[in-house]
C-alpha cells in the first residue's frame, strides 16, 4: 500500500511539473505511462466480439487508433478499439487458421499481410470503395506462424515457416525470395544437419539488417540480412549471433515459441514448457555451443529470467511494454496475463485474460493500453482503471506453483521421437533374443503354439514388428 501511495505522489508531482511548463507534454505522457502504479491498475476495459473462432493475433496501426485481428474463422477484422466498433472485415483467402496479421506502415492502413496454417502469406488491399482485394504473396511447405515487417518500410517483409525457410517479400514485385534454410548447429559428420522448424522471426529496430529466428531447438539465431544471398541456389545458414541459457545447451526437449526485440536490441526468448529469458547483445554464444568447453560455458553471464507462467499448449508470443520497454508481457496456459518489471523481473500484475489460454498480447504503440486474445472468440482490451482489487491476487503463489509443477511433470514424461524409436528398437531386440532363447530349449514346443509371445504390458511381436502398448512410455 505504501508503494501505491508513493507512486501516486510521484505522479502528482509530474502533473504539477507539466502544468508549470517544466515538462514537455509528450515527455510527460511517455514517463507517466511507465509508472508502476499505473501498470498495477490495468484492468479489463472492454471486449470486441465478431469472430467465430479462436483469435490468434492482433496488431495496432502506427497511430494506435485501429486494431486488426485474425482468427481460426479465416476472417480479418479491423476495429476502432476505442469505440469498440468494427470498421470492416473481409475473408482472408486462407484455407486454414490465420496465425498472424500485420498492417504495413505508411500505406494509410490499406495493406494488411497475413500468414496461416495453410502455409500461405497473403496480402489484403483495401480499395477506395471499402472492398478488399486479396492475393497470395508466397508459400511455405508447412505452417507459417510469424511475419516480420521491416521498420518504416511500406514494401518489405519476411516470413518464417515450419519448412525451415526464411523468405523475403517486396510488395513492389510479384515473387518471394528464399533467403536461407535454418539447420541445426550440431554438425555430425555421419548425418546431415537437421532442419529447424521455425516459429518466430523479429527484426532488430535499431538495425533492420539483423533478424532473429527461433524454432524447434533451444537456440535463438541472429542473421545479418546483408550476408544472405538473395537466391535459393546457395544457402547461407551462418548466424552472426546465437543465444541460449547455458543450462539448455544441447537440450532436446525444449524449443523457442516467441521472440521480441527491445528498442535497445535486447532479445526476449520464450521457450515451450520452460521460462522467458532476456539477453543482452553481448551474451552471444560460440558458433558451436554444444562443443564448447564446460569451463567456457560457466563463464557466460546468465540472462535475466522471468518466472511464473506456463507455455505448453500453444505457440505463445512474448512482448515488451512501456515507452522504454520497462515491462515484459506473456500469456499463459492457466489463462492469466503476466506483467513483470524488466529490471529485476519482479511480477507486478497478474490478471485473468481467458477462460483457457492467453496466446498473444499486443501493446498499444503510445499509451498504456493492451489488447489480448486466446482460445475464446473475442478480443479483450486492458487499460488503467480505478479498482480496489490488488495487482496480485491472493492465489498468485498457488497459480505460479501450479504452473511450475506442470512444467516439471511434463518434463518427466515428454519423450522425443528419437528416444521413442530407441525404446522400440530395444524392445524389438529383446523380443528377438527371447524368441531365440526359447527355440534353443530342449523342451521346445510346436511352432503353432509359439506364433505369438506375450509381454507383461500386453504387447505382442509379429512379423511386422512390435505391436501393442508400452506402459513405461508415457507420452504427453
Amino acid at each position: 500500500m505504501e508503494n501505491r501511495y508513493r507512486g501516486i505522489q510521484d505522479g502528482f508531482t509530474e502533473i504539477c511539473r507539466r502544468q508549470m511548463g517544466l515538462t514537455q507534454p509528450r515527455c510527460f505522457a511517455r514517463r507517466y505511462s511507465a509508472f508502476e502504479v499505473l501498470v498495477k491498475q490495468i484492468n479489463l476495459y472492454g471486449k470486441l466480439n465478431g469472430h467465430e473462432g479462436c483469435v490468434n493475433d492482433l496488431d495496432f496501426n502506427s497511430t494506435g487508433d485501429l486494431l486488426v485481428s485474425g482468427s481460426d474463422d479465416k476472417q480479418i477484422i479491423c476495429w476502432n478499439w476505442e469505440t469498440k466498433t468494427k470498421q470492416f472485415s473481409y475473408p482472408s483467402g486462407h484455407l486454414d487458421n490465420i496465425f498472424q496479421t500485420r498492417i504495413m506502415p505508411f500505406t494509410d492502413d490499406r495493406r494488411i499481410v497475413t500468414s496461416s496454417c495453410d502455409g500461405q502469406v497473403r496480402l489484403g488491399q483495401v480499395r477506395d470503395d471499402g472492398q478488399v482485394d486479396t492475393k497470395r504473396l508466397g508459400m511455405h511447405e508447412g505452417r507459417v506462424h510469424k511475419l516480420a515487417v521491416e521498420p518504416g518500410s511500406p514494401h518489405i517483409l519476411y516470413s518464417c515457416g515450419e519448412d525451415s525457410f526464411v523468405q523475403h517479400f517486396d510488395l513492389r514485385s510479384s515473387s518471394a525470395t528464399k533467403l536461407f534454410c535454418c539447420s541445426s548447429l550440431t554438425k555430425n559428420s555421419k548425418q546431415p544437419p537437421k532442419n529447424i522448424r521455425l516459429n518466430a522471426i523479429v527484426i532488430d529496430p535499431r538495425n533492420p539488417n539483423y533478424v532473429a529466428v527461433g524454432g524447434s531447438d533451444e537456440y535463438a539465431r541472429v542473421y545479418d540480412l546483408r550476408k544472405c544471398q538473395l537466391n535459393a541456389s546457395s544457402n547461407l545458414d551462418t548466424p552472426v549471433n546465437i543465444y541460449c541459457p547455458r543450462h539448455l545447451i544441447a537440450t532436446i526437449n525444449v524449443h523457442v515459441t516467441g521472440l521480441a526485440y527491445s528498442n535497445t536490441s535486447e532479445l526476449l526468448v520464450s521457450y515451450n514448457d520452460e521460462l522467458i529469458y532476456l539477453f543482452q547483445k553481448y551474451m552471444g554464444l560460440d558458433p558451436s555451443p554444444s562443443s564448447a568447453p564446460t569451463e567456457d560455458l560457466l563463464k557466460l553471464e546468465e540472462p535475466q529470467v522471468f518466472l511464473g507462467h506456463r507455455n505448453s499448449k500453444t505457440v505463445k508470443g512474448v512482448s515488451f511494454f512501456g515507452p522504454n520497454d520497462e515491462y515484459v508481457l506473456s500469456g499463459s496456459d492457466c489463462g492469466h496475463i503476466f506483467i513483470w518489471k524488466k529490471k529485476g523481473a519482479k511480477l507486478v500484475r497478474l490478471m485473468v485474460g481467458d477462460r483457457h489460454v492467453v496466446n498473444h498480447l499486443e501493446p498499444h504503440p503510445h499509451i498504456p493500453i493492451l489488447a489480448t486474445c486466446g482460445i475464446e472468440k473475442n478480443v479483450k482490451l486492458w487499460a488503467p482503471m480505478a479498482s480496489d482489487a490488488p495487482p496480485l491476487p491472493e492465489n498468485v503463489e498457488k497459480v505460479m506453483e501450479s504452473n511450475r509443477q506442470g512444467r516439471e511433470d511434463h518434463a518427466r514424461v515428454t519423450l522425443t521421437p528419437d528416444v521413442i524409436m530407441h525404446v522400440l528398437r530395444l524392445q524389438r531386440r529383446q523380443t528377438l533374443e527371447y524368441i531365440e532363447r526359447r527355440y534353443s530349449r530342449a523342451d521346445i514346443e510346436s511352432d503353432e503354439e509359439d506364433e505369438g509371445y506375450g509381454f507383461s504390458d500386453g504387447g505382442t511381436f509379429s512379423g511386422d514388428g512390435f505391436t501393442g502398448n508400452l506402459t513405461e512410455c508415457n507420452i504427453s
